[in-house]
């Protein structure tokens, strides 16, 4: 049976191929990596094609992500070896770890502003054995780190190795919610990053907000691309916005798509707007080519309906308001403020010119 592993903090894949044991999923369990002893997850079994497709999505050469200007030097796909289920040593043990690299980091920040690197510190992560400590850090070029290693082998007393990370890793690595509400898909079952550039959300008439369309790490939200397929298989089935219909009683313009209903917004020579469904626009354009005017002829059922339901819609509205005052009213009610007013006054006048008896 081949199993599925996760494990390291930036969710390496490994495979575990002809395994005997039968592994549930979820378990912990303890593996060897080419980092050393470390501590995953099983995330479900794998048939052969399956392994198969893992092997040529991760060892195939992949398009390289500009966004980021940084390649990854660590495997994300590797076969792990089993060594045994984890039991609560290891699981003791790794807690005590993630709590002393917590510890440790406003340190290890403080030890690289002593070097005034251009480089920042994202996350650190020991191996089961402790006999590595592995560094994750963000940087806009190459850094020469090297008294810097040396200052933490001597803090630390094990072997440290660094890793330059991207700013779509370091979202991985730290986790968080994502502008949706849910948890970032890069650190919650997002095995790898695809490249995404903005053309993908213009074809998607999504409005170009930074705020909107970017996630915690700065970059177009990875899910920018999950509907782009679709979008682009759409779009070869519609016109562009902007395009000029030329007939012999004018331009018809389309000024806009809706792939959501799939319909195209046309404004006519009158300047009069309206929609025309997909299906209907080779029609449609044929027909204005041809000098005859298109028409939609809805049945009258179905005016029927609209116009009932607007009246209902009226007369509810009409109703659940509240009836506005007359003038009469409302005169009425100004005449009874001045009154209170003007009494308010009086015996405020009346008790300015008494004075208070003293106390004895």
């Amino acid at each position: 049976m081949n199993y599925l592993i996760i494990f390291g903090k930036p969710r390496f894949l490994g495979l575990i191929s002809d395994c005997e044991e039968h592994l549930e999923k979820n378990v912990k369990v303890v593996i060897e990596s080419s980092r050393g002893l470390e501590l995953g997850y099983v995330a479900g079994t794998l048939s052969k094609e399956q392994v198969r497709k893992y092997k040529e999505k991760f060892e195939s050469p992949k398009e390289y992500d500009e966004s980021d200007n940084i390649r990854s030097t660590e495997p994300l796909w590797q076969c792990v070896s089993l060594l045994r289920l984890a039991d609560d040593g290891d699981l003791s043990e790794a807690e005590r770890q993630r709590g002393e690299e917590e510890e440790a980091l406003p340190l290890v920040r403080k030890i690289l502003k002593n070097h005034d690197l251009p480089m920042k510190i994202v996350d650190m992560e020991y191996v089961l054995d402790r006999k590595k400590l592995y560094f994750y850090f963000t940087s806009e070029q190459r850094v020469d780190f090297r008294c810097f290693v040396k200052d933490l082998a001597r803090e630390f007393k094990t072997r440290i190795e660094l890793r330059q990370i991207g700013a779509r890793d370091e979202a991985k690595i730290l986790g968080g919610l994502a502008p949706c509400g849910n948890p970032c898909c890069c650190s919650y079952w997002m095995s790898e990053f695809f490249p995404i550039c903005i053309r993908m959300v213009k074809e998607q008439n999504l409005a170009l907000n930074p705020s909107k369309i970017s996630g915690l790490c700065g970059r177009l939200m990875c899910c920018m691309s999950y509907e782009y397929d679709l979008y682009k298989q759409l779009w070869n089935d519609l016109p562009n916005p902007g395009t000029k219909i030329k007939t012999p009683s004018g331009n018809y313009h389309i000024s806009g798509v809706d792939l959501a209903s799939s319909s195209v917004r046309i404004r006519s020579p009158e300047g009069v707007e309206f929609l025309v469904p997909v299906y209907e626009f080779a029609l449609f354009r044929k027909t204005v080519e041809d000098g005859n005017k298109w028409s939609l002829h809805p049945k009258s059922g179905d005016i029927a309906e609209v116009a009932q339901s607007l009246s209902e819609t009226f007369t509810s509205s009409v109703e659940s308001s509240p009836s506005r005052p007359s003038n009469d009213d409302r005169r009425k009610r100004e005449e009874k403020n001045e009154n209170t007013r003007n009494g308010k006054g009086k015996i405020k006048q009346k008790t300015k010119g008494r004075k208070r008896k003293s106390k004895i």
